[in-house]
């Protein structure tokens, strides 16, 4: 493959997330990218011909179809969770690199079978955590000096999307996959607990992780809140840093009076800050407040230009498949978490 020879994409899936993947290929070939949108594909008849329409790309029914009509170098694959293997792994066969939605898998076993026949035919897996390419995310990770205590917090308004997996698979394991690449350690204990509110599945859950090297993450996660919150919060030594996802902000406050806390006392600190932030107070004494500055950009276009770097490139990609399974990984543990605290609990999920 030429490098200058622009690179033939297929979204396989027409709904939200497809849509969206469909609207920022079109977007980098009208801004003189090198690439060609080749096919959109989904069974549902309707949303592969309304597709087809809006983008002027030829649309299929299968996979299968599209790879006999035309040749494909890379795909985004859009389906629901449960036939990501099914898709990711027709395509690896035929030679197409992919970018699977979050999460990369609905198990661990479809995900290493993913991942091996990646391996076998010399294919590209990129996992869709489009949140790492938040330029919030990326301007913190600039700062980094031994992470020690992180706050998440990722609540949604009730919809029917993404009612396939429970909230730790659709809206928690962003964060999972940020804060596992930002402290780098093995998983010590996971502490749960999670409920079904207006779905079968669990719909709002809290957690508490653990790592090897004494860091420490709590997690709450709710697709049924009364509001739309998108925020990670984290102190590291002297330092706490608030990422706010959706204003693609990030505030740095010099913590020169954390010196020798422990644990409990930066998380209480962690909250007195969180609440001055929110009634639009001032850092108290020994606290220095720097907003730093952060280029705006939407990050599935970021997610989606670096995965087709790393397919010009044959090159590891910003997050790989095996960043996807290892997010995967803890999401599974939490939910195996939250299950056995509702059986202490005499709950029923």
């Amino acid at each position: 493959m030429s490098l200058n020879n622009p690179l033939r994409v297929a979204v396989v899936g027409a709904g939200a997330f497809g849509r969206n993947h469909l609207r920022v290929y079109n977007e980098l070939r009208q801004a003189g990218e090198a690439v060609q949108l080749v096919a959109v594909v989904d069974a549902d008849a309707k949303a592969v011909a309304e597709a087809s329409e809006k983008f002027g790309v030829p649309g299929f029914g299968s996979v299968t179809e599209c790879l006999i009509a035309t040749r494909v170098d890379a795909a985004s694959v859009c389906v629901p969770t449960v036939h990501h293997r099914a898709v990711a792994e027709e395509l690896i066969a035929e030679g197409v690199d992919v970018l699977v939605e979050k999460p990369i898998a609905p198990s661990l076993e479809d995900a290493d079978s993913i991942l091996a026949l990646a391996v076998r035919h010399g294919r590209i897996v990129q996992a869709g955590h489009l949140e790492r390419f938040n330029p919030a995310v990326t301007a913190a990770r600039g700062l980094l000096n031994k992470p020690m205590f992180f706050e998440s917090h990722r609540l949604s308004i009730f919809t029917p999307r993404s009612l396939d997996v429970d909230v730790v698979l659709d809206l928690m394991i962003h964060d999972l996959d940020i804060v596992l690449s930002l402290v780098g350690s093995p998983v010590r204990e996971v502490r749960a607990v999670g409920l079904p509110v207006l779905s079968p599945k669990v719909d709002i859950a809290n957690v508490r992780v653990e790592f090897e090297n004494g860091c420490v993450a709590n997690f709450t996660a709710s697709r049924v809140s009364t509001e739309r919150v998108r925020k990670l919060r984290f102190f590291q030594p002297h330092q706490y840093l608030s990422i706010d996802f959706a204003r693609q902000d990030l505030l740095m406050i010099d913590v020169t009076a954390a010196a020798g806390m422990d644990m409990a006392k930066l998380a209480a600190m962690a909250q007195l800050l969180q609440a001055s932030q929110a009634s639009g107070g001032h850092p108290s004494a020994g606290l220095s407040l720097k907003k730093v500055e952060v280029p705006q950009g939407e990050p599935l276009r970021l997610e989606i230009a670096s995965f087709l770097d790393a397919v010009r490139m044959r090159s590891t990609p910003v997050v790989s498949g095996h960043d996807g399974r290892a997010a995967l990984k803890l999401a599974l543990e939490i939910n195996s978490a939250i299950v056995g605290h509702a059986e202490r609990a005499g709950l029923k999920i």
